[in-house]
C-alpha cells in the first residue's frame, strides 16, 4: 500500500536521469499535472505498458502534462535494471519523458511504491489525485475497457476529481536491496 493517500502532497525528490541531467518535481512547477511512475527495464508488465506510457505522454504533452519515470530496482539482483541499461532502454524505446534512477531506493520507499509500473498522478498543486495502474489490461491494448491514467489526467486538467482515484497497481514487485548481514543483525 502506498504511503500517500488521495489528496496528499507529492514528496519532493531530485534524481539523475538517463539524459545526464538531474530532475525533480520543482523543475515542473508550472505544469498542470505531473505523473510519477515507478518502472524498470526487465518487468514484463512494464514492457507491455511502456509503449502506452510513451503514447500517453505524447498525447498530453501539449496540455502541459509531465511524466517522471523512476527505476528503483536493485541492479545487483537485476543487472538489466542498471543505470547504463536504463539509458539503452530509453533510447531503444524512444522515451519522451525523463527516466530517473533511484539508486538508494529512498524515493520508492517514501512514496510507498510496491510495483512496476505504479502510477501517481498529481494536480497543479501537487496533490495526489490518482494512484494505481495505467489501464485495466496490460496484455492487450486493444482490449482495454478503462483507461485509468488517461481518465485521471482528463479530470485533473479539467479541474475535477477523477471518477476512479485508486486501482490496485499491477506488475512486478520492486526489487529491494538486500540488507548486509551486519545491518540485518542490528
Amino acid at each position: 500500500m502506498a504511503n500517500l493517500t488521495i489528496g496528499d502532497p507529492a514528496i519532493p525528490f531530485r534524481l539523475p536521469g538517463v539524459d545526464g541531467r538531474e530532475h525533480g518535481l520543482d523543475d515542473y512547477a508550472d505544469r498542470p499535472a505531473v505523473v510519477v511512475i515507478f518502472s524498470c527495464n526487465h518487468c514484463p508488465y512494464v514492457r507491455a505498458w511502456e509503449d502506452r506510457m510513451v503514447a500517453i505522454q505524447a498525447d498530453y504533452a501539449a496540455r502541459g502534462v509531465q511524466f517522471l519515470v523512476i527505476s528503483s530496482n536493485d541492479p545487483e539482483q537485476y543487472p538489466e535494471d542498471s543505470f547504463d541499461r536504463m539509458k539503452e532502454r530509453a533510447r531503444e524505446k524512444g522515451y519522451n519523458f525523463p527516466y530517473l534512477y533511484d539508486a538508494t531506493q529512498e524515493v520508492a520507499r517514501a512514496y510507498g511504491a510496491q510495483r512496476t509500473p505504479e502510477v501517481f498522478v498529481f494536480d497543479r498543486d501537487r496533490r495526489l489525485r490518482y494512484h494505481g495502474a495505467i489501464d485495466d489490461n496490460y496484455e492487450d491494448p486493444k482490449r482495454v475497457g478503462r483507461h485509468y491514467l488517461r481518465e485521471a489526467l482528463d479530470a485533473v486538467l479539467e479541474g475535477r476529481q477523477p471518477e476512479v482515484t485508486e486501482t490496485p497497481p499491477v506488475g512486478c514487485t520492486i526489487k529491494w536491496r538486500r540488507e548486509p548481514a551486519s545491518q540485518a543483525a542490528r
